[in-house]
This record gives structure tokens, C-alpha cells and sequence, in this order.
């Protein structure tokens, strides 16, 4: 969908202090644009930020990036943030353009993320445009180089085939599942912000597709650029549900699926 050109957001971009111009200039140092270290949060695609403002405004603990390809959204973002925070300085936040299919490039292994949030990607519906969604083994496996150890993805989609494909690629690149469900809002799940796009796909009926995923050991080699999707029948079932509403437990350790943080 094409947004029309904001001729305000790239002033109001410019002269914003917790906006980076240039992500490529603070890779591996992003910890040091906050004035105070706490856990890093990305949000890669974060829109028009309706749902972001109201999660940063919400969790002071963590250090969040909000970032998004398009300066026109970002400016609405922006005013979004100012208007969560009513007037009080925003210390633990930072808007930034880039092409999140670049991560790497603005991420270094120094910068140990705990948390990347994916909510309504493009799902890239195409096979031969596989590559292009943010949750490909071409994407994961640059997100692994700057995540931290166990650090997680916070993955929201309404759309099947780009969920079910998704489970595999988190599979693959040593991704395990903590939480997952086809219908959040009937889940139970909290703190769950919702995004403008989700809000229409409520008021339509649509099922919510969400999942949490912590980064462990890879299962095994991979090529994130010559591989391939393997076919369905091949793979354990249990990657493709049903899933259960209730935070999987491993090693003793449940995931709370009422803390924003990790367990």
C-alpha cells in the first residue's frame, strides 16, 4: 500500500534527538546512544509506531529501537512517542530508517540484543520472494550474530502460510518456541500492544498468529542463501501445531507469559 509523502516527517525527523540518521555510524554502540544501559528491544518494522509508543512508554527497563524503511511513517512514530510520553523527555527510546533485509549492516555482535519484536511483516506471498521476508534463514542468521545468548523474537502475523513457513525457519536457525498460539487474543496473553493493523484485523474477525522464540544452538549447518524449504511432510509434525496456549517448559523453566521481560 503507498502512503502519501508527509513534507513534515523529514523535518521533524532531522530535529528530533533520539532520531539516528545513519544506523551504519552507531553499529556495535548502540547501548551508548541511551544515557542509561538497560536491555536492548529492536522492533524491526515498527510502522506508525501505535503500539510501539505505548510499549516503550510502558517498560522503562529496556533500551528500545524502533526502526522502519519509510521516514513518512517514522515521522508519524515519532508523534506517536511524543504523545505517550505527554511532555516527558523519552530517554529510553530511539527511532532510525534502514532496510531491515540489511540488519547486519546496522547490528554488530557488540550490540547483544535481547529482543527483536517482527509484527506484520510483508509475507512476501510468492515463492520466489521467500527470501524477502524477515523471517527467512537468510534474516535469522544475521539476527543471530547480534542477539545475546537465549535473547529472544517476538513473532506477530495474520497471515497462515507466512506463520507455518516461519515455523520452520526458526527450526532451522536454532531458534526454539516458547510460547505459540493461533489466536493471541483469545490466548490470554499479556502485555499484547496492539498495532493499527491488527486493531482492523480484529474488527474482521481475522485470528492472530504470535510467537515467542529463543535463540539456542543450531540444530545443525546451514546455508541461509542456497537453502531451501524443505517439504512439509519430511519435518516433525509438531512444528505445525495445534499449539497450545500455555508457555512450553523446559529444564524446570516456564516462560511467563504475563512478564514483558525474559523468565
Amino acid at each position: 500500500m503507498h502512503m502519501r509523502k508527509k513534507k513534515w516527517a523529514r523535518p521533524e525527523l532531522d530535529a528530533c534527538p533520539y532520531f539516528i540518521a545513519d544506523p551504519q555510524t552507531v553499529r556495535n554502540h548502540w547501548q551508548e546512544q541511551f544515557p542509561v544501559a538497560r536491555p536492548l528491544c529492536a522492533e524491526f518494522g515498527c510502522g506508525k509506531g501505535v503500539s510501539t509508543a505505548q510499549m516503550i512508554r510502558n517498560h522503562p527497563e529496556f533500551n528500545f529501537i524502533a526502526m522502519d524503511i519509510s521516514p513518512d511513517v517514522l515521522g508519524d512514530a515519532r508523534r506517536n512517542l511524543e504523545a505517550a510520553f505527554q511532555g516527558e523527555p523519552i530517554r529510553n527510546a530511539l527511532l532510525s530508517r534502514c532496510d531491515l533485509a540489511r540488519a547486519n549492516m546496522f547490528f554488530g555482535p557488540e550490540d547483544q540484543l535481547e529482543r527483536i519484536i517482527l509484527s506484520f511483516s510483508n509475507p512476501w506471498p510468492k515463492r520466489r520472494h521467500e527470501k524477502r521476508r524477515l523471517t527467512h534463514p537468510r534474516e535469522l542468521m544475521q539476527y543471530r550474530e547480534f542477539m545475546a545468548d537465549h535473547a529472544e523474537i517476538h513473532f506477530k502475523t495474520d497471515d497462515p502460510e507466512l506463520w507455518l513457513d516461519s515455523q520452520v525457519y526458526f527450526h532451522v536457525c536454532g531458534f526454539r518456541p516458547l510460547f505459540r498460539t493461533d489466536d493471541l487474543h483469545a490466548s490470554g496473553y499479556t502485555p499484547n500492544y496492539i498495532t493499527e493493523h491488527e486493531a482492523r484485523f480484529m474488527a474482521e474477525g481475522k485470528p492472530i498468529h504470535f510467537g515467542i522464540y529463543q535463540k539456542t544452538s543450531l540444530p545443525g549447518p546451514i546455508n541461509p542463501t542456497l537453502w531451501q524449504m524443505p517439504n512439509r511432510a519430511d519435518l516433525p509434525s509438531d512444528l505445525f501445531g495445534p499449539f497450545s496456549d500455555t508457555p512450553i517448559t523446559e529444564g524446570g523453566e516456564i516462560h511467563d507469559a504475563q512478564n514483558f521481560g525474559r523468565a
